[in-house]
């Protein structure tokens, strides 16, 4: 104790002298030191050793015997050489993720291993804690219908859309529902209709398989349908030039699908057109059935025929067309190309459709058709369009030899209205047609002086039909026709157009220039059924 009080004792009292400098600045200087200072009270030949300073309380992590880790600076004088030992500062704690070298190793506070393996565990729990909440909530609100108030919730096809249409209906929210895929019964429409979709042949005798005199092969729209091998005919061409046998020959192939149990079929006219014999082959069944034509109607496009069995037959029911939408779901069957039963879904792509095929025996005028982008194809001709429940909607009939999805099918609403005709093979009464009886064609440029003309508008009058209301109006050959009821038309198609527009029975006033006069001719219009077709005629 006593040596301890004398070193702090020599501390001060060398701080005081070097406070008594002249210059009053301390000096680290050795030459400003009292070599007296440097000595050990206790051997006066022995340098007295180094003080440590720091602030507060500090213990070295040096030992005496570690000189190696003593840092030291060496000042030189006149007298010799006295050692000044720096303290160095203790190591702070390194932030990292990694143990310092030369640390103690342990589970302690500071363990950075322990300290990861803590905040990984607190991460995940937090996080599936987050997850378990929210999962929760998610499946209260759907399950409770929180945001969506009293409307349904969506199916699993559909997903339910809410647009807003401020300038239609008030900014009033209207959800649609959208249709993400193809609705999923397909495969049960195909095997509940299958058995009830049957193949249709058309046999023929072999002085019939002439291209010159069979009607179905003459007739364009039913090559469209058959393509010109004639569907199913094989035969070889020696045995179909060969008048003397009288062995049956296969002429053409489509479609048909039974909707009584007792063997009534429907399909095209056109498939059947022309037959001597008539073969349906019906799935389960190991030989085709020979069937009987019971009615047809060549205007429509429709037969019915007849086959019997010991059993009763799988039906198709009969829908209704008008109750399907544009753009919902459609199914066709049929054998287009010998494919039996081949399936295609598409969607109705519109309603209402007129189209006109001529062929050999006419021009066939088709109504209020179908339309649908439902694969179609030859042989395909007399198959079912069904809807979504399995039920007929329309029989499919033609299709556009120059676009791809464009099919048209007869609906149902056509079908029913004539179906106990066909049944019972009575005639079908024809629908009106207006018409004038007479024969048009527009006005060229050398025809407007001769005609004593101021331009190329009206219609010029090629011909007129005997007996017919343009006949008996007096109508005459080189008459030109400007305007019908005061209103004027440009060309022929104007006006064939405003007189399919009236009804039968109609009166209208004709404006017409004959020799350079101008003449109205009042006229009744007729039914272009009543009298015989005569080709180019209106």
């Amino acid at each position: 104790m006593e040596d301890n009080k004398k070193d702090y004792s020599d501390f001060f009292k060398s701080q005081n002298n070097n406070s008594n400098n002249n210059d009053g600045v301390n000096r680290n200087d050795s030459n400003h030191q009292d070599p007296q200072d440097l000595q050990d009270p206790q051997d006066p030949n022995k340098a007295r050793p180094s003080y440590y300073y720091s602030y507060g309380p500090y213990k070295s992590a040096f030992n005496e015997e570690n000189e190696g880790h003593s840092l030291t600076t060496s000042s030189s004088g006149t007298e010799g050489t006295s050692s000044v030992e720096v303290t160095p500062p203790k190591n702070l704690r390194p932030f990292s993720f990694g143990p310092e070298a030369g640390a103690p190793q342990g589970s302690g506070p500071w363990d950075p291993n322990a300290k990861k393996r803590s905040s990984v565990k607190s991460i995940f729990a937090a996080f599936m804690a987050g997850a378990l909440v929210v999962g929760a909530l998610m499946f209260s609100a759907d399950k409770m219908n929180l945001f969506t108030g009293n409307q349904p919730l969506a199916s699993g096809s559909s997903t339910a859309a809410a647009t807003k249409s401020g300038s239609s209906n008030g900014g009033e929210v209207k959800n649609v529902g959208l249709d993400v895929v193809r609705p999923g019964n397909i495969s049960a429409i195909a095997q509940n209709a299958g058995p009830a979709i049957v193949k249709v042949e058309s046999l023929v005798k072999p002085k019939q398989t002439s291209r010159g005199g069979n009607s179905l092969f003459d007739d364009p729209f039913f090559r469209q349908f058959f393509g010109d091998n004639g569907g199913g005919n094989t035969a070889p061409k020696s045995n179909q030039n060969n008048s003397g046998s009288g062995e049956l020959q296969p002429a053409g192939m489509g479609t048909g699908f039974i909707f009584e149990k007792t063997g009534y079929i429907l399909t095209n006219e056109h498939v059947v057109d022309g037959a001597d014999e008539i073969q349906v082959t019906v799935e389960g069944y190991d030989k085709p059935f020979k069937a009987k034509l019971l009615g047809n109607s060549y205007d429509l496009d429709l037969a019915v025929l007849k086959i019997e069995g010991d059993k009763e037959f799988p039906i198709l029911p009969l829908g209704k067309a008008e109750d399907v939408n544009v753009g919902d779901w459609v199914v066709a069957i049929g054998n287009p190309y010998g494919f039996d039963h081949t399936v295609t879904v598409g969607v109705l792509s519109a309603k209402e459709r007129p189209i006109s095929i001529p062929d050999a025996k006419g021009t066939r005028e088709y109504k209020h058709l179908l339309q649908t982008d439902a694969s179609i194809n030859p042989g395909n001709s007399g198959g079912p369009l069904l809807n979504l429940n399995g039920e007929v909607i329309g029989i499919n009939t033609a299709v556009s030899s120059q676009a791809q999805g464009i099919g048209f099918a007869i609906p149902t609403s056509t079908i029913s209205s004539v179906l106990e005709n066909l049944k019972n093979n009575v005639q079908i009464p024809k629908e009106p047609v207006p018409y004038l009886g007479v024969g048009l064609q527009d006005i060229g440029k050398d025809w407007v002086s001769e005609l004593k003309l101021s331009n190329t508008d009206g219609a010029l009058v090629g011909s007129v039909q005997r007996k017919s209301p343009a006949f008996q109006a007096g109508l005459r050959q080189y008459d030109v026709i400007v305007d019908i009821n005061g209103t004027k038309v440009k060309n022929s198609q104007e006006l064939i157009t405003k007189v399919q527009a009236s009804k039968v029975g109609d009166k209208v006033t004709l404006g017409l220039i004959r020799d350079g006069k101008r003449m109205e001719v009042p006229i009744t219009v007729g039914d272009k059924n009543a009298l015989a077709e005569t080709p180019a005629q209106q």
